[in-house]
């Protein structure tokens, strides 16, 4: 009878620890999640106008809507262009500080520096390097190869890769931290046996670090994916979209026709097709790492 009291308590006990973090994750992450997807099937509610349930209607101008096209493809070709490299970055600069290295402190920092400082920040000291005439890029690319000054950001053809690099520059030290912390923790006594049994460098990386590192890889890219969907502040500074769109990515565009053009109805519209998007990629990644990962 008292065991049976005691685990009572206990069960309520638990809850009550768990309901300050249950309320916020209801308000702020399920609830605005379910009122977006019905609100998808409304239209938008003008001044005394009331929405209306319009069925399908606002999926049907999605997929008719070249703009979400573009920008789809612009968010696709940002991934595939930031994750690869600020993840294949942060392992190799968390392998070089994880050795015996004159002023490792200092240069763990140096790394880890960019991650710290605002977004906005960032966005306009990078603005400063991409200055065409006078800024660091064209400086260095003058100075070395004799090219003509050139506006980055203003080209269609480079805009959306300008941002990349300023995304790969700041997310890789952010990574590596993750990759140090999981280097530190591989016992030391793996390395020496294969060390003892006559293995190279390249073949203790391959075959020990890399797959202990895998469960840190999948943690990772997972937040990669989710990074290079929800990138906005860069683009508000550096390009605001433009031009025509060339470096517009999926939330940007959310944010215009919700806020700025003031469709709601079709901005809840696109963030499903948003959510439904990161699911699938993180239910794929989970399911590819699957066989990969060793937790032990």
């Amino acid at each position: 009878m008292k065991r049976g009291i005691a685990l009572k308590r206990d069960w309520i006990h638990g809850w009550l620890l768990l309901l300050p973090a249950m309320v916020f994750l209801f308000a702020f992450t399920h609830i605005p999640a379910v009122t977006t997807f019905l609100n998808s099937f409304f239209s938008t509610p003008r001044g005394r106008r009331p929405a209306k349930f319009i069925g399908l209607s606002n999926y049907e101008r999605m997929l008719d809507d070249p703009v979400f096209w573009k920008v789809l493809w612009n968010n696709v070709w940002f991934a595939f262009g930031t994750i690869p490299v600020s993840v294949g970055l942060a392992i190799v600069m968390a392998l070089w500080v994880n050795d015996r290295l004159v002023g490792r402190s200092f240069v763990r920092m140096a790394y880890f520096t960019p991650t710290v400082l605002p977004l906005i920040a960032v966005a306009n000291i990078w603005m400063f390097f991409y200055t065409p005439g006078f800024g660091l890029v064209d400086q260095i690319t003058g100075a070395l190869f004799g090219w003509p000054a050139s506006n980055y950001l203003g080209n269609p053809d480079t805009a959306l890769n300008a941002i990349i690099v300023v995304t790969v520059w700041k997310e890789a030290g952010f990574f590596m931290i993750f990759y140090l912390a999981a280097l530190q923790a591989i016992p030391v006594t793996l390395k020496e046996a294969a060390q003892i049994e006559g293995a190279g460098r390249w073949t203790i990386f391959w075959r020990i670090t890399f797959p202990l590192l895998m469960p840190t890889t999948l943690f990772v890219c997972v937040n990669a994916v989710i990074n290079s969907f929800r990138l906005v502040d860069h683009i508000f500074i550096l390009t605001d979209g433009g031009p025509d769109n060339a470096s517009a990515l999926l939330l940007f565009y959310i944010y215009e026709v919700a806020f700025r053009f003031w469709e709601t109805a079709y901005g809840a519209t696109l963030t499903v097709a948003l959510l439904v998007l990161l699911s699938l990629l993180a239910i794929g990644q989970f399911f590819f790492f699957d066989r990969k990962v060793h937790y032990k």
